[in-house]
């Protein structure tokens, strides 16, 4: 018995090693200056996540999940690991699951994009396709149990794993590299939603930070969204975003 615990300390010391390995090597991604002729007085930065090596702005995240679930005990080694994602998640999960020589299982909306679906898989990970009616998180928690292995749960688990006050999330990054920049505190963030989780990261760092009271965060959501319903009427009856995983699916589903 105290051998297989010696055991699991020693690969969870070496799992925590490859991770701080990889955060230690990470450049972070660039923050590129341009200004449009149809804001002549405007002055844009675009934050570059494709940069991070999954290609994903998911990739701090991802890293603060697997730490999290690792140091909880949920992941042991040949655990095998379940994400339910539209994508980019999935992406950024795949690549530590293989840093880590873990067996990964992405569950996805069926629509979900070509080129993530190749992502993921070019990272080793299998891939479950879920219908847009299913319960994405429902599958993925089902298709754990099944395999005897451990749902992440990006969507209980990411403010518990992540800190939004900083925590090399992507706030605390965007916001370091903008006070080097000649206008610091910007008038506006605006940020495409996915999921949500990373307009919500932003907006909660912007009040953490009484300097950046001034600005505001705009969330591009598509029509027939989750959340423009819910902001504009707090109403959380309806059903998911039309986001790149496909018309009429939301990783909640229709909230009830």
């Amino acid at each position: 018995m105290a051998s297989a615990i010696d055991a699991n300390r020693s690969w969870i010391a070496k799992a925590i090693s490859k991770l701080d390995e990889d955060r230690r090597q990470e450049v972070d991604t660039p923050l590129l200056a341009l200004s449009l002729p149809e804001l002549p007085q405007s002055r844009i930065y675009i934050k570059d996540e494709t940069a991070h090596p999954t290609g994903s702005l998911k990739h701090r995240l991802a890293r603060s999940l697997f730490l999290h679930a690792i140091c909880n005990g949920d992941i042991r080694e040949h655990t095998t690991v379940v994400e339910a994602s539209s994508g980019s998640t999935a992406i950024s999960e795949a690549y530590f699951a293989d840093l880590l020589g873990l067996p990964f299982i992405a569950v996805v909306p069926r629509g979900t994009a070509t080129a993530k679906r190749e992502a993921i898989a070019r990272a080793g990970a299998q891939i479950h396709l879920v219908d847009p009616h299913d319960e994405i998180s429902a599958v993925a928690a089902r298709v754990a149990r099944e395999m005897n292995g451990h749902f992440m749960d990006q969507f209980t688990f990411a403010e518990r794993a992540t800190d939004w006050r900083g925590n090399n999330n992507i706030a605390e990054s965007l916001f370091a590299q903008l006070a080097e920049q000649t206008h610091p505190v910007p008038a506006w963030i605006v940020v495409g939603a996915g999921t949500g989780g990373t307009s919500a990261t932003i907006g909660r760092y912007i009040r953490y930070r009484p300097e950046l009271s001034a600005t505001r965060l705009c969330v591009v959501d598509p029509e027939g969204s989750a959340f423009f319903p819910y902001f504009e009427a707090g109403n959380p009856n309806t059903c998911g975003s039309k986001v790149s995983a496909g018309p009429g699916w939301s990783p909640r589903s229709c909230a009830t």
